[in-house]
């Protein structure tokens, strides 16, 4: 909706990443016979197949509908453990691999290593388990230049990977991916320009304007206040076409201002919400503090006293439900502080050595990059053009109070 040309899909990345994962292999892999032996081969393959299949438990719009953590919605790693044991890429892995299901899962969830290896992690798939998920990893090297090119930015674009590549190395004293200090610069850049992408494409005003749409059209349709409440976990085998018929028949059922959000998204003509109030950690610390990594349903609920303020400052009734409180969400990004192997043997984290990635490492990424926004119709952001500058501040300190004090 805001870059045309990003039409690349995730079967083009998941293929790319495969690639960046045999670079990968092809620098770290150890010399000599150990690097024949059976747990070896087994790790190494594991991560093959996790390079390849990383992406394929996603459903149309995956992404926005996890961040908001509602309950009954497995995550996409949980739909791609079901495809390894059971299925055609089951009978493909027992049958043509040396790696099991729960070796490739170990990689994919390396926060559930120990559940996958029967507590006794192999280090070779906890340290394949940081190639694909990391400050530094194929998945990164592949994602930040493909949504660069298809955007038409430059920004993910500017670094060297095969500078990185080259500079890869396994950390000297635990079973970590890291970088040899040769490799400091094209990390620098690299860091950078997720950081730009994240600022300038993927937390861009008017991507989040229809990215808040939808969480909060998914949020009203499971909800059985008025009509049959939508189990969105039936629809995950759909393409995205049949997603979204299936969004606008249930949003045309609901009516009102549900179908209003649904129909700006995928009706005839786009007709996004526009921004009525912006904060980050630099102009607005204190509001982005109180509203950054709250559940979502909270910020639903906070949404509706804002709304009633809104409404009374204006004159005029806004729907609770077109007013959009957009913030960062529970989970946090992968941390960008990867380890510096240097030349005398010692080893220090990128924010050590590097001015330019210290203030990153050292302050939340997060932060920096996402910010705290509210979206109203077109209608209402004009209205309130004639209220005092600090007002949308009060009426959200105010809404914040009114929610805390019904959930408490």
């Amino acid at each position: 909706m805001v870059y045309p040309g990003a039409m690349h899909s995730r079967l083009e990345h998941s293929l790319g990443v495969y690639t960046w994962a045999l670079r990968v292999l092809n620098q770290v892999s150890e010399p000599g016979p150990s690097a024949h032996n059976v747990d070896d081969l087994r790790a190494s393959e594991a991560f093959i197949v996790a390079s390849l299949v990383h992406d394929a438990g996603h459903w149309p719009f995956c992404h926005p509908i996890e961040d908001m953590g509602q309950s009954g919605m497995p995550r996409h790693e949980e739909r791609v453990d079901a495809m390894l044991r059971s299925g055609p890429l089951a009978e493909v892995l027992h049958a043509e691999w040396a790696c099991t299901a729960d070796d490739v899962m170990a990689i994919l969830c390396p926060k559930k290593i120990e559940q996958y290896l029967n507590l006794t992690p192999s280090k070779q798939i906890a340290f394949y388990a940081s190639c694909l998920s990391g400050p530094i990893d194929v998945d990164k090297l592949d994602y930040l230049q493909r949504d660069s090119l298809h955007a038409g930015v430059p920004y993910g674009r500017n670094f060297d990977p095969m500078r990185i590549i080259a500079s890869l190395v396994r950390h000297p004293h635990r079973p970590k991916l890291a970088i040899h200090e040769k490799g400091r610069t094209a990390a620098e850049m690299m860091v950078f320009g997720r950081y730009v992408m994240f600022s300038e494409v993927y937390w861009h005003h008017t991507v989040r304007s229809a990215t808040a749409m939808l969480q909060r059209a998914v949020h009203e349709l499971q909800q059985p206040t008025r009509g049959k409440a939508i189990d969105f976990a039936e629809w995950m085998d759909l393409g995205e076409a049949a997603w979204v018929s299936r969004l606008v028949d249930a949003a045309e059922q609901r009516g009102d201002s549900v179908q209003r959000l649904v129909k700006g998204l995928f009706g005839p003509t786009r007709k996004l919400l526009k921004r009525a109030a912006e904060f980050n950690v630099e102009s607005g610390e204190d509001m982005h503090q109180m509203l950054a990594r709250r559940p979502y349903w909270w910020l639903a609920s906070c949404s509706r006293p804002l709304a009633s303020s809104i409404s009374d400052a204006i004159g005029k009734t806004v729907e609770p439900e077109l007013v959009l409180i957009d913030a960062p969400p529970v989970k946090l990004e992968v941390d960008i502080n990867i380890d510096i192997v240097l030349r005398s043997g010692d080893v220090a984290t990128l924010g050590d050595v590097s001015p330019v990635a210290s203030v990153l490492a050292n302050r939340q990424f997060d932060n920096h990059v996402k910010r705290v926004r509210v979206f109203v119709p077109e209608w209402v952001r004009d209205r309130l053009a004639a209220q005092p500058e600090d007002s949308m501040r009060q009426w959200l300190v105010s809404a914040v109070a009114e929610t805390e004090k019904q959930w408490v």
